[in-house]
């Protein structure tokens, strides 16, 4: 029985293969009838369509090119330029630091050492700005998602929520590409708590 079975299915096998070579030699042998059948204008005019695809094809792969060609020569230094902002991160540092030291705070040792770092931490900042890359304006500004990330909130009843109070860590654009965000503090407004309901209708009744 199951020599049978084998049998038939290696039967039913064989038949849908060459029923399916059949429907493949039929296909061909129509489109081979409709070339033939085709009058020279109806040639020339698929020939025409041929060719403006073909065309459109090699011009869509030209402006590819062209725009990764751009790209490579704009932002080729942008791994360079994100790897540099961490110079600026640790002027900023030292200069916290040396500020914050108490043995020698307010002398004129420190005062050099400060107009130093301000003199190379602005030449950096300068050629910087010579490449297209530019500080995001934080302090003050509404927090943008694409621009800030909040790191904390900060309580202050004189502003609106969202507004950035503290700059943590500078950002920087490359042109029109984000090197890296603001971290940024943001205001909270202070949340009122309700009077207590017999205050308040004491004061109505006054």
């Amino acid at each position: 029985m199951e020599k049978e079975k084998t049998e038939e299915q290696n039967i039913n096998t064989t038949e849908d293969s060459s029923n399916k070579d059949g429907d493949i030699q039929e296909t061909l042998n129509k489109e081979q009838e409709d070339v033939v059948n085709k009058s020279p204008e109806e040639k020339i005019l698929e020939l025409e369509e041929k060719i403006v695809r073909q065309y459109a094809e090699m011009e869509n792969q030209r402006r590819r090119y062209e725009k990764e060609k751009d790209d490579a020569f704009e932002y080729g230094g942008f791994s360079f330029a994100k790897e540099t902002l961490n110079l600026i991160d640790n002027l900023d540092r030292s200069k916290e630091t040396l500020e914050n030291d108490e043995s020698i705070k307010n002398t004129e040792a420190l005062k050099k050492i400060i107009n130093h770092l301000d003199i190379i931490y602005n030449d950096m900042i300068s050629i910087l700005k010579k490449n297209n890359i530019h500080q995001i304006e934080s302090i003050g500004k509404k927090l943008d998602p694409n621009l800030h990330q909040a790191m904390m909130e900060i309580e202050d009843d004189t502003k609106e929520n969202g507004i950035i109070l503290k700059e943590i860590q500078k950002g920087f654009m490359m042109k029109d590409r984000l090197l890296r965000p603001s971290l940024v503090g943001v205001s909270k407004k202070i949340e009122k708590k309700d009077q207590n309901p017999s205050e308040n209708k004491e004061k109505k009744s006054g």
